[in-house]
């Protein structure tokens, strides 16, 4: 057997290296590229593998590896899949972008995913009867409200819906979720939760909200760069602050 084999056919660890216990999830493995080297101290690359990059470094003296996750859960599913059964990985943290539905909730504010409702089959697979409620790990979510409050960021903290679909055919959709309280809209959550709890694993998923689906508010670039800052220690905080 070669000595690089890997399990996986989309993870390869470089030789002499490893995943941290908890892993940030951003959807673009360029943004990750950017996690690793403007937040993390003496990062390693540990897998580029499909050009989806991935480091380990520490942060406040604790391990913490930052990897992307491509769009769409059955992407995320994948690779979360693996890290929680081939390399060692007791929590991710997704840390992405959302288009705010309530009235209540503004660009630049941070979402922290509670529980995500989804129009995707994903979690059919599983053969439970009725409906999974993918649900966030309670002590990471308490430790992300902690530190946004800690920072003074506004953080709201609710359900989330993620779709399937960025363009939906059918327009009636968002405003649905709208009527039902759910605070925003992206395309990963769910599936991140769902292989948590079959893995037995520890998942959280916190956004920036980069638009407003009825409003048509939107960030600028440097008004993105500033919301993703305070995303991105909330998660580092939660990350460090969780016992694994």
């Amino acid at each position: 057997m070669p000595t690089n084999f890997s399990p996986s056919a989309c993870i390869e660890l470089k030789p002499g290296t490893h995943f941290a216990k908890c892993v940030l999830m951003p959807g673009d493995p360029l943004r990750a590229k950017y996690i690793a080297e403007h937040y993390l101290e003496n990062p390693v690359l540990v897998n580029d593998v499909r050009n989806m990059l991935a480091y380990t470094g520490t942060y406040e003296g604790k391990e913490v590896s930052v990897m992307g996750s491509g769009m769409g859960v059955p992407s995320i599913g994948l690779y979360v899949h693996e890290l929680f059964d081939f390399f060692g990985v007791e929590g991710v943290i997704r840390v992405g972008s959302a288009g705010a539905l309530g009235d209540d909730v503004h660009v630049r504010d941070v979402v922290i995913a509670m529980t995500a409702s989804t129009n995707c089959s994903f979690y059919d697979a599983f053969g439970l009867p009725g409906m999974i409620a993918p649900t966030a790990d309670y002590e990471m979510l308490k430790h992300a409200v902690d530190a946004a409050e800690e920072m003074g960021v506004k953080a709201d903290v609710g359900s989330v819906y993620t779709s399937d679909f960025f363009y939906h055919p059918d327009k009636s959709v968002n405003q649905k979720a709208r009527d039902l309280g759910i605070l925003a809209v992206e395309m990963e959550t769910a599936g991140l939760y769902v292989q948590a709890m079959a893995h037995h694993k520890r998942a959280l998923s916190i956004l920036t909200i980069s638009d407003h689906i009825f409003t048509g508010e939107a960030l600028s670039a440097i008004e993105r760069q500033d919301s993703f800052h305070e995303m991105m220690e909330i998660a580092l905080k939660a990350a460090v602050r969780t016992e694994f």
